[in-house]
């Protein structure tokens, strides 16, 4: 993951695709659905240059699961940001990283959604026992 953050924060493109498997898929929040490293790549490089342009990355981690020894499901909290990093994450984050045959770690599959943090707090306020146990 640290890998994964540096190659965002230097808009390294290449960088950045090599830290998915080959057949990776990569759901961004407004729904778009990229299939294998080079569709997440070309569409960095892309975004790298034009609305990410020197953007870092922010996260957080709720948990982490083990499935095997190789497969892992990391949820966090993050978010993009130019400028001063943001102190409420917007967006929820699942990751799915397997081993790969190089002994790498590799995100198989990403899923970004966009938070409501209002909302979820309302619900929380009204219904206490909704709120998520990570967040206890």
């Amino acid at each position: 993951m640290d890998s994964l953050i540096e190659a965002w924060d230097r808009n390294d493109a290449d960088a950045y695709g090599k830290q998915f498997t080959k057949d990776a898929t990569y759901t961004t929040f407004v729904g778009s659905h990229y299939e294998g490293r080079k569709d997440i790549t070309d569409s960095h490089a892309a975004l790298f240059d034009d609305f990410l342009e020197c953007s870092k990355l922010a996260d957080t981690y709720l948990d982490v699961r083990f499935l095997t020894p190789d497969t892992a499901v990391i949820t966090g909290r993050g978010d993009d940001y130019t400028g001063d990093k943001p102190d409420e994450l917007s967006k929820v984050q699942t990751y799915t990283l397997v081993r790969d045959a190089d002994e790498q770690w590799r995100v198989a599959a990403f899923h970004n959604t966009q938070r409501k943090p209002v909302m979820e707090r309302i619900s929380f306020i009204f219904s206490p026992d909704t709120k998520p146990q990570a967040e206890r």
